[in-house]
């Protein structure tokens, strides 16, 4: 009941297009702590609409969440000698530290891949990677290898038909998000489609940020780095010499 009155204000006080996304995320601010093992983020929405439902093309709701993005080297190791060792390296531009896209049907029927390429709505499309050096024969491997290595530590996620769309009017999903997030601001977008062209697109933010002992430390690492590294080595020196000690005493 709370989720439909919501939906049914955002209907009542947004002017009205053809066909319009409104949306919301059951919350918009994400604190990770010590103790913090990743969070599920509820999405629902509406589509509003002048006039009647039109029955064709079929109508498609597409979420995707997106973290910040920043370059990064994907290497590939080759062993040489007995020893594995890099040989070849491609940096990728920019790629999403998270990434998730949510259907509410088959991917091929939800958009076609010039409006793909346009949007940027895939994970593939997520990734820019416009240069390689001229030795890498075949370049599109590292984006492989950089997908399918985040999609394994559930840094990247692609779920056809999770969303849930009722009438062509009322939609709702849900991403999960792990406990190895970046932080920063988190892109959420909502794409309304028709025969696989994007009818209208709705953007919103979740912001990730560390907070108490999480937050202390991440400033004093990257601010303070020769005061983080002595104090990591006192605890360290602390730690083993109250097992020693601890040992010393129950053995005498």
């Amino acid at each position: 009941m709370i989720r439909l009155a919501l939906m049914l204000v955002l209907l009542l006080t947004t002017p009205l297009r053809a066909e319009e996304v409104v949306a919301g995320l059951s919350q918009n601010r994400i604190s990770i702590t010590t103790n913090f093992d990743g969070s599920e983020i509820l999405i629902f929405g509406a589509v509003k609409r002048e006039a009647q439902i039109p029955q064709d093309p079929p109508m498609h709701v597409i979420v995707t969440v997106a973290g910040p993005s920043e370059p990064i080297v994907v290497r590939k190791k080759d062993r040489r000698f007995g020893i594995w060792i890099n040989t070849e390296a491609v940096e990728v531009d920019s790629a999403p530290s998270f990434y998730a896209v949510a259907t509410s049907g088959p991917w091929t029927q939800a958009i076609d891949d010039t409006e793909d390429l346009r949007h940027r709505v895939s994970v593939r499309r997520g990734i820019r990677s416009v240069g390689a050096p001229a030795e890498v024969a075949d370049a599109g491997r590292f984006t492989d290898a950089l997908i399918r290595i985040r999609e394994a530590n559930q840094l990247y996620q692609t779920q056809i038909g999770a969303v849930a769309l009722e009438e062509q009017t009322l939609f709702s999903t849900s991403i999960a998000l792990p406990a190895n997030l970046t932080e920063g601001d988190y892109t959420v977008r909502f794409l309304l489609t028709r025969g696989g062209v994007v009818q209208d697109i709705h953007e919103t933010e979740i912001f990730v940020q560390k907070v108490g002992l999480e937050r202390f430390l991440y400033t004093l690492a990257h601010e303070q780095p020769l005061v983080y590294g002595l104090l990591s080595l006192f605890i360290a020196i602390a730690a083993g010499w109250s097992a020693s000690a601890f040992f010393r005493y129950v053995r005498g």
